[in-house]
């Protein structure tokens, strides 16, 4: 190889680093200090930009984008004495990369340098039931700090979080408890609550129970006693039209009696055998220890002593020689109305249209009131005494029957009597 090409080389090697040295890229979202001669002369944005070979340097890129830096748990004393343990995160961001560069060191060991301090000052004055529910306070003040003290460095901090406090075992184990015990408190008192609000629920219901049950008494008393006024009432009319019909069965077999003995006209001698035969009879059972003779036993004696045929001359035969006459025909009774009711049926009685009491009855209502509509007391119906001396007075007229001791009509061959 000549001279010439080696010297050509060197020169083409020569160009190629001073282009490389004079043409620098910049990434989008990264800056770049440039310095001449170790002076600080402008900042870089991204793009591509040309330095004077040999004499500017450029410094480290510097990333603007928002960073994220994590810290170890640091222990920290609460103002009760506590050590915990707080994990933090900082987020933050280069706003100025001249004063990133010259203003501070290690911009991120001093953010977290700064943090942990902030971080014990903060949580200092707060005690550990303060520390666990103040995250929010706690962040807001670290950021407010931090930001403040990272704004000459050309940092913005965005914001600090607390990823956990740990409190020690002891302490984890007395919280446990704690929570336990004020769970348990709560169960108890709304087991509590439950079995009051059920004794009460139960209490109403035991109340409008027997309050229903009371009305129904209520209601079934006043129905059971209409149904008691409606079977007393129907029952009395049905003993009426029986004492009435029984009445005139016997006024009907009295009247027919004595027609027929009328019409047979008895003599005497005949009553005196039918009294002689009726005193055995008052003689008869094992309680009679005394027994009185009546004033006409002598008579009927008398009566008796005619039964062989001595009678005195001029005294009346014998009953035994007597012989009957003969008695008028008695007229035909007449027994078509014997068994008819002269009062009207049960079925059409007015207390017989309402049998079920009901509500609706004007006079179930009187009687759930206590007091009629027109003011006087509720008292049942009952059909006065003259209607039903009127049905009595509507029956058709019975035969008449002749007086017990007024005159007879003589019939043919009657013999006249003593």
């Amino acid at each position: 190889m000549t001279t010439l090409a080696i010297v050509l080389i060197i020169i083409a090697a020569l160009v190629v680093i001073i282009g490389i040295r004079t043409v620098r890229i910049v990434p989008q979202a990264r800056a770049a200090v440039v310095e001449r001669f170790g002076r600080y002369i402008r900042t870089q944005n991204a793009g591509i930009t040309m330095l004077v070979p040999f004499v500017d340097r450029m410094r480290p890129m510097i990333d603007l984008r928002e960073q994220v830096v994590s810290f170890p748990p640091q222990p920290v004393i609460t103002s009760d004495n506590l050590t915990v343990a707080v994990d933090s995160v900082v987020y933050f961001q280069v706003n100025d990369p001249r004063a990133a560069s010259y203003e501070i060191q290690n911009y991120i060991q001093a953010v977290e340098q700064l943090t942990i301090t902030t971080l014990r000052n903060v949580i200092g004055a707060l005690n550990l039931e303060q520390t666990l529910t103040s995250r929010d306070s706690i962040n807001t003040q670290l950021r407010g700090v931090l930001d403040e003290a990272t704004g000459p460095w050309g940092i913005r901090v965005a914001r600090v979080e607390i990823k956990a406090i740990e409190p020690p075992p002891s302490i984890q184990d007395a919280m446990e408890q704690q929570m336990r015990a004020d769970r348990n408190k709560r169960a108890i008192i709304l087991t509590a609550e439950g079995q009051r609000e059920s004794a009460i629920k139960t209490a109403e219901g035991e109340k409008a129970a027997k309050i229903l049950s009371a009305e129904g008494q209520k209601q079934a008393a006043i129905l059971a006693a209409e149904a008691e006024r409606q079977s007393r009432i129907l029952r009395a009319e049905g003993e009426r039209a029986a004492r009435y019909l029984t009445a005139q069965g016997q006024a009907k077999a009295i009247e027919t009696t004595f027609a027929a003995i009328h019409a047979s006209k008895p003599d005497p001698a005949l009553l005196a055998y039918q009294y002689l035969q009726t005193l055995p009879q008052i003689a008869q059972g094992d309680a009679n220890k005394m027994w009185i003779v009546p004033s006409e036993f002598s008579k009927a004696l008398e009566g008796l002593s005619r039964v062989a045929g001595g009678a005195a001359e001029g005294e009346s035969p014998s009953w035994l020689n007597q012989t009957g006459t003969d008695a008028a025909q008695a007229p035909d009774l007449d027994t078509s109305t014997w068994f008819e009711s002269m009062i009207p049926a049960a079925a059409d009685q007015p207390e017989a249209q309402n049998l079920r009491a009901s509500d609706a009855d004007p006079e179930t209502r009187a009687a759930h009131e206590g007091i009629a509509e027109d003011g006087a007391p509720a008292i049942p119906s009952v059909p006065p005494l003259s209607r039903a001396i009127a049905d009595v007075a509507s029956t058709p007229d019975l035969p008449a029957s002749p007086p017990p001791n007024g005159p007879q009509p003589a019939g043919e061959g009657d013999e006249p009597t003593e």
